[in-house]
C-alpha cells in the first residue's frame, strides 16, 4: 500500500563495478515495488545506458515503499553517503499527497531534497535528473480507495507544479511522465500485480524517458 512503508529499504542486486556511479532516491516507485528489482526504472535505464556503451555500476537505491519527503531525507542522513555519484534521480511526492499533507510543507522538503541530490552529483546540476508524480488514481486501487479520480489527479498535478517549478528554476532537468502514467486507465498492462504500482512496461518507459538525457551528460 502506498502508506504503508516496508519494514527495510530495498536490497540491491549483486554490485557490478562500472565507470559510472548511480544514485536513485525515492519512495516505490523507485524500488519497483510488485516488480524484480531488474524491472525498476533505475535497472532498466542503467541496462539502457550500458547497451549504449556507458559502464554504470548498479544504482545505489535510497528508497522504501510509504517513504515521505521527510522521511527520505531522514533516510539519507542515515545512509551518511561518502563521495558523490555520476548523476542522480530524484522522484518524491505520492505519499504525502496521499496522506494529505501540506504542499507548503513539500515545497520546502523537496526544494533540499533537490540541493541533496546536486551535492551528490558532485555540485553539477546537469547530472541531476527529477521525475514526476504519476498518478496513481487511475490504477485497480486508486478507483477502489473511495476517493474520487479526478480529485487525485488534481491534487498530484498540484504537487507536481511545486516541484517542476522548483527543479526548473534550480537549473535542473525534469521528466515529466505524469501524462504517460494517466494511460493505465485504459491499459492495464502498465500495472503490476498489485493494482496500484507501475509495471515493468510503464518502468521501461520511464527509462527510455530519462535514457537519452543521461547518455548525453556521460559522454
Amino acid at each position: 500500500m502506498i502508506n504503508e512503508p516496508t519494514t527495510n529499504p530495498v536490497t540491491n542486486p549483486p554490485k557490478t563495478t562500472g565507470n559510472f556511479t548511480y544514485l536513485a532516491l525515492g519512495d516505490s516507485y523507485t524500488i519497483g515495488e510488485s516488480v524484480q528489482p531488474s524491472e525498476s526504472f533505475p535497472y532498466q535505464l542503467q541496462k539502457l545506458l550500458k547497451n549504449n556503451g556507458s559502464e554504470v555500476a548498479n544504482p545505489k537505491i535510497i528508497a522504501t515503499t510509504g517513504w515521505t519527503t521527510d522521511e527520505l531525507q531522514a533516510a539519507i542522513k542515515k545512509e551518511n553517503l561518502s563521495g558523490t555519484f555520476s548523476f542522480v534521480t530524484l522522484l518524491i511526492g505520492v505519499n504525502n499527497q496521499y496522506r494529505g499533507y501540506p504542499i507548503s510543507t513539500y515545497k520546502q522538503e523537496f526544494s533540499e531534497l533537490l540541493q541533496t541530490a546536486i551535492t551528490y552529483a558532485g555540485g553539477t546540476k546537469s547530472r541531476v535528473f527529477v521525475i514526476s508524480i504519476p498518478d496513481w488514481g487511475v490504477t485497480p486501487f486508486g478507483k477502489n480507495s473511495g476517493r474520487s479520480p479526478e480529485t487525485i489527479a488534481a491534487e498530484i498535478d498540484r504537487f507536481n507544479a511545486v516541484n517542476q517549478e522548483i527543479t526548473l528554476a534550480a537549473g535542473v532537468s525534469y521528466t515529466n511522465i505524469t501524462p504517460a502514467s494517466r494511460t493505465a486507465a485504459t491499459d492495464i498492462s502498465l500495472i503490476a500485480a498489485d493494482g496500484l504500482h507501475p509495471s515493468a512496461k510503464m518502468y521501461s518507459q520511464w527509462a527510455e524517458a530519462l535514457f537519452p538525457k543521461i547518455a548525453a551528460v556521460l559522454k
